[in-house]
């Protein structure tokens, strides 16, 4: 039986029952003897005992609060074997966090992104790698992508080409995408933002510790993106997160829009899977941009300028035939990969350069610069229209290259 229900039914089979006049009657004889004891010596806590005991009537109303107080200190012992959950639960909870699997699923799609995550023992993150399935890849298609030692390498399944670059930009971007996803960071920004009236936070901690606590987050007006709830489940015995659900607000009911599965806490992670070289089938081409000047060096020139520059450098190397010079204005593409994209003819001369326009796909950046070439095919000499599409490069922003198709 519960200590709430022992005081309930210890109280219900008290026989003795008060009057009003008894009350009171009992009420002035304890003031007229507390007061004439204070007369003679100080009260003391044992004097008090003896004199409210001395009545029966007392006595009785004394053990009933005897009972009220033993049980209520049994029922909030019993409360504290068992704490209500906090979220500062979590957050100290991941704070020791060295490895994480993390499965990503969007609606309407069933295969997840992945994420493997190691950290330092500072909590930072130390090596990244991210599996990209065709829906996550944009136009690059499936990918993988592994940050180590300041360095990216990315597997482009469907170009079949494995690119190393410097991290300035494009790790810095995985970073900030594995801290997002980080549910002891996600957990701490919902707390600040509770804080703040930005969020209501509403907890339920099933009595089943077997099942998850739910936490379910509902941003507010106030918040930079009303409309979305984040429902996270966390393990009732070790507080960590082990799934984020996400909705959106649409038509007045809150839709779902995905699902991040979090694995594998604190179990090592083979050291191979941050390893991609093993994996690259021997007929992929290989870029390594961390150990070739990659690009030109803008130096003084605008943007505008530098993306003309190295368009005219570009066509100057190919009509020279310095395959290396040009394959390391388009990104660094090797020397054989650049004669043999242009292996059916050969580039004559530069008939015009025309003005940089921004790219026209939203987050590349860059510029794309219209130019008419001579070419010369089997003997043959046409003017042809190109668009070399400019940006900085990756991770090194001073220099400036050649990217994607021409």
């Amino acid at each position: 039986m519960k200590p709430a229900e022992n005081i309930k039914n210890l109280i219900k089979n008290l026989q003795y029952k008060t009057t009003r006049e008894t009350h009171n009657r009992i009420l002035n004889n304890l003031q007229k003897t507390l007061a004439e004891s204070q007369k003679t010596k100080p009260a003391t806590q044992t004097n008090i005992w003896r004199i409210i005991m001395k009545s029966k009537i007392t006595k009785l109303a004394a053990a009933a609060v005897i009972i009220v107080a033993v049980g209520l200190t049994l029922f909030l012992l019993d409360l504290s074997t068992t704490p209500a959950y906090a979220i500062e639960q979590t957050i100290k909870a991941h704070h020791s966090v060295r490895y994480l699997h993390i499965k990503d699923f969007k609606a309407g799609e069933n295969e997840p992104k992945q994420f493997w995550v190691e950290f330092d023992n500072d909590g930072q993150v130390k090596n990244i790698r991210l599996d990209f399935p065709k829906w996550a890849g944009g136009g690059d298609g499936a990918k993988v992508v592994v940050w180590k030692e300041n360095k990216a390498q990315i597997w482009f399944k469907k170009k079949k080409s494995f690119v190393t670059v410097w991290d300035k930009t494009v790790a810095a971007q995985f970073l900030k995408m594995i801290e997002e996803l980080d549910p002891k960071r996600a957990v701490e920004r919902l707390y600040e933002r509770e804080k703040q009236g930005k969020v209501k936070i509403e907890i339920d901690e099933p009595s089943d510790k077997t099942e998850p606590i739910v936490v379910t987050a509902t941003y507010l007006p106030e918040s930079s993106t009303p409309g979305k709830q984040g429902v996270l489940f966390v393990n009732q015995a070790t507080k960590l997160v082990t799934a984020i659900e996400f909705y959106q607000l649409k038509d007045g009911e809150y839709k779902y829009s995905g699902r991040m599965e979090f694995y594998d806490y604190n179990k090592p992670i083979d050291a191979r899977m941050f390893v991609l070289d093993s994996e690259i089938p021997p007929d992929a081409m290989r870029v390594d941009q961390t150990t070739q000047d990659v690009g030109l060096l803008q130096e003084q020139l605008g943007d505008k300028e530098i993306a003309i520059e190295v368009v005219r450098q570009f066509f100057q190397a190919l009509i020279a035939k310095d395959y290396a010079k040009a394959g390391r204005l388009f990104g660094g593409i090797p020397a054989s990969k650049i004669q043999e994209i242009f292996a059916e003819f050969d580039v004559v001369r530069i008939i015009s350069i025309s003005e940089p326009i921004p790219y026209p796909i939203p987050g590349v950046g860059g510029f794309k610069v219209p130019c008419k070439i001579e070419i010369e095919r089997d003997g043959v000499k046409s003017v042809e229209p190109y668009g070399l599409a400019v940006r900085p490069v990756y991770g090194q922003p001073e220099r400036w290259n050649i990217h994607g198709g021409i």
